[in-house]
């Protein structure tokens, strides 16, 4: 490719075949080429923007190059984005958005991201005008504003009333908020958030959200939600390509909770040993593995969210998380425990439970797990301990590591298996970075 070629194509002008003196084509002008060494008498071509015609000297076939009207050429663009939570999850996401930032500024078509929002708590600032804020002091400038807190509804507003197209980031887990994504929606605003509650509770606020979500059957801004189940594994895109591509699913069976699986695997790891069940969750509390209050771990209602989302993208009409059987690993003595901390210096009275389930399990050759289940065909969902083999990839999991298998026609026997770190404000943050980078793509 020649020199002239390599910069047409930087400027984005076609080369299209053209016949000297043909009805019509302009009438070319001879010149000699201005370098010297060039010994061949150079052929003519021009440049045509509009109706302006340019003559362009190289050797090279005859050609007429057009010059695509200003219109028809890519250009920058401008994106908004609004964060809410800037907590563990919230403040890795800061930091990839800032790289993200930079990156997609430096492309050959550049996005430019512009966060004007942020809010924590009861501490919100934001750019009236829309200027950008600086991400460089924005922990500082957060932590001095004096703005008021906006309420959902005047927030919805503010947002709908950019130049520019808004992507609110929710790294909450706030069931208020959520309960307002479908009006964000229908305003135009893009969501992208690892917050399960919006996405597992009433089967209406489902439907809402993708009735008003351009990814859904409406019209309004798109939503993701990939960091909702598996952190930053592609459990939730890996089930959709499986459905639209008309593969048929028939069970989803699997550990979904990081605090479960360490937990389990410290109390009954393959080979056998490790310690008492209430010694195991004091270490996974102390190792940061755990809720304040371990309670909200162990009921089982975290798996069961993310089961509900699994069951209805599926094809499942699950209601809701209690709307299938889910085992609570809290004795029902200690469910009117008034703090964490209680129930943590009562839970030994109870190791003999435990103990017993874990004995019966070895004398089988097994351990037991923490998992849930989908069966597709019979829309049966569950969520509880149930004994695996040895061999099986459930019980042989490391660490906090998830582990999600799903059985389709298409895979036959053997499942197709997404294992990794399901938790962690790093992965967790890069589902939401990645959700982010689908709906800029859908943007431009």
């Amino acid at each position: 490719m020649t020199m002239v070629s390599r910069f047409l194509d930087w400027c984005g002008v076609k080369k299209v075949p053209t016949v000297a003196g043909a009805a019509g084509a302009p009438k070319p002008q001879h010149h000699r080429d201005a370098e010297a060494d060039y010994r061949e008498p150079p052929l003519e071509s021009h440049m045509v923007l509009e109706k302006l015609h340019l003559p362009v000297h190289h050797n090279n076939q005859e050609a007429e190059y057009v010059i695509r009207p200003l219109s028809e050429m890519p250009t920058p663009r401008q994106v908004y984005v609004a964060v809410i939570g800037v907590g563990g999850v919230g403040k890795c996401f800061l930091n990839q958005f800032q790289a993200l930032r930079t990156r997609m500024s430096q492309a050959r078509s550049p996005t430019y991201l512009d966060l004007i929002f942020v809010s924590r708590s009861k501490k919100v600032l934001f750019s009236e005008s829309f200027r950008p804020l600086n991400l460089d002091t924005i922990e500082q400038d957060l932590n001095n504003s004096n703005q008021p807190v906006l309420e959902a509804s005047a927030l919805v507003e503010y947002l709908a009333t950019a130049p520019e197209k808004v992507v609110l980031v929710d790294n909450t887990s706030s069931l208020d908020i959520a309960q307002q994504y479908p009006a964000f929606l229908r305003r135009g605003i893009s969501i992208v958030t690892p917050n399960k509650k919006g996405f597992s509770d009433s089967y209406e606020l489902w439907e809402d959200m993708f009735a008003a979500a351009s990814n859904g059957s409406g019209n309004g801004g798109y939503v993701f939600h990939e960091s909702t189940v598996g952190a930053g594994l592609p459990v939730l895109s890996t089930l959709k390509e499986l459905v639209e591509t008309g593969d048929e699913v028939t069970k989803i069976e699997g550990v979904f909770s990081g605090t479960m699986s360490f937990l389990f695997n410290s109390f009954m790891p393959v080979g056998g040993g490790g310690g008492s069940f209430a010694a195991e969750v004091k270490k996974a509390k102390d190792l940061g593995y755990t809720e304040p209050d371990p309670r909200d771990d162990l009921n089982g209602l975290d798996v069961a969210r993310k089961l509900t989302i699994l069951a209805r993208l599926a094809g499942l009409k699950v209601q809701n998380p209690t709307s299938f059987p889910v085992q609570s690993l809290i004795p029902k003595e200690l469910e009117s425990c008034s703090s964490g901390d209680e129930f943590m210096s009562r839970l030994p009275e109870f190791d003999d439970q435990m103990e017993k389930l874990k004995q019966e399990a070895a004398n089988e050759g097994k351990v037991v797990r923490f998992v849930g289940s989908i069966d597709v065909a019979s829309q049966n969902v569950k969520v509880g301990l149930e004994k695996f083999d040895a061999s099986h990839p459930i019980a042989a999991l490391k660490g906090s590591d998830n582990i999600i298998n799903f059985y389709t026609k298409r895979y036959g026997s053997n499942p197709l298996i997404i294992q990794g770190a399901g938790a962690g404000g790093e992965v967790t943050a890069m589902g939401v970075t990645g959700d982010l980078l689908k709906v800029l793509r859908l943007l431009n």
